[in-house]
């Protein structure tokens, strides 16, 4: 078994760096970081040692680190594996402010800790867009609803529709334009996460996902017109045309190209295609 170590930073959020071990046998002694750090084992045991206290650790287990805490982790005899996320501090600080004011430089995470294996997947999601640098949009918007939640009570949020509203109408009339969180936070005078609480809330979907079905709405028109399947992905601000299939066919279960294969000719017996 290879032993393997990725270490980046996320073309989607700088902010963010990525750590992923593979079969490694690598033993962290007694430290600390500037930023705040979590991650999952994905194979393998440790200790993890976080100021006074010792835990042990396996597969599914989530780490929780805050800025200055002195910690270990140590594999048992034999390999592990694990991916790690650190995020900077100043920045992380920030969007806690937003959420709940306050002076300090940053709130710390509620626990060290999650044993009960429910974070492994979101996190396994996360760290994919994270990776993969397409949609900064909906790296953000899961990178805060992964960690405020980690943070303590959220506060409620008040539902305003107006200001929701302006945010739909500037997704709708932006289809092709990268978006940010940052943006759309600014035109509805929210915080970011109670921008995407909000947004749920009243649309039902996040900002991102509303984006991604308002432009698929698109092209299925412009896919009905004849487009090539290139030039729909690149109108509607798609990375590639593998993006916007992927998208697409999670939606429709069919693939672009087979979609717009219903309408280059005449159902029989004048038949409409199925829409």
């Amino acid at each position: 078994m290879m032993e393997e170590l990725d270490i980046r930073r996320s073309p989607s959020l700088p902010q963010v760096e990525l750590r992923r071990a593979h079969a490694s046998r690598a033993c962290y002694h007694t430290h600390a970081h500037d930023e705040f750090s979590f991650g999952v084992i994905d194979a393998g045991a440790a200790r993890y040692r976080n100021g006074r206290h010792d835990y042990r650790v396996g597969r599914g287990s989530l780490v929780t680190i805050n800025p200055g805490d002195a910690h270990s982790c140590n594999p048992d005899a034999g390999r592990w594996s694990y991916r790690m996320l650190f995020v900077d501090s100043r920045w992380l600080g920030g969007l806690q402010r937003e959420l709940f004011g306050g002076a300090q430089d940053f709130r710390p995470f509620a626990g060290p800790l999650d044993d009960s294996g429910l974070g492994y997947r979101p996190f396994d999601r996360l760290f994919a867009l994270l990776a993969r640098g397409r949609e900064p949009l909906a790296a953000e918007t899961a990178l805060l609803d992964f960690l405020m939640p980690r943070f303590g009570p959220l506060p409620e949020p008040a539902l305003d529709i107006p200001a929701l509203r302006r945010v739909g109408e500037c997704i709708r009339d932006q289809l092709a334009e990268p978006l940010t969180l940052g943006e759309l936070s600014e035109l509805a005078d929210l915080s970011r996460y109670q921008l995407i609480r909000g947004f749920k809330q009243y649309y039902g979907l996040s900002p991102h996902a509303y984006q991604l079905d308002r432009r698929i709405d698109k092209a299925k028109g412009l896919l009905r017109r004849g487009l090539a399947l290139s030039r729909v992905a690149s109108e509607l601000g798609f990375a590639d045309q593998a993006h916007f299939q992927r998208h697409f066919k999670r939606r429709l279960a069919l693939t672009p190209g087979q979609y717009q294969g219903f309408f280059r000719h005449p159902a029989p017996d004048g038949d409409t295609p199925p829409r």
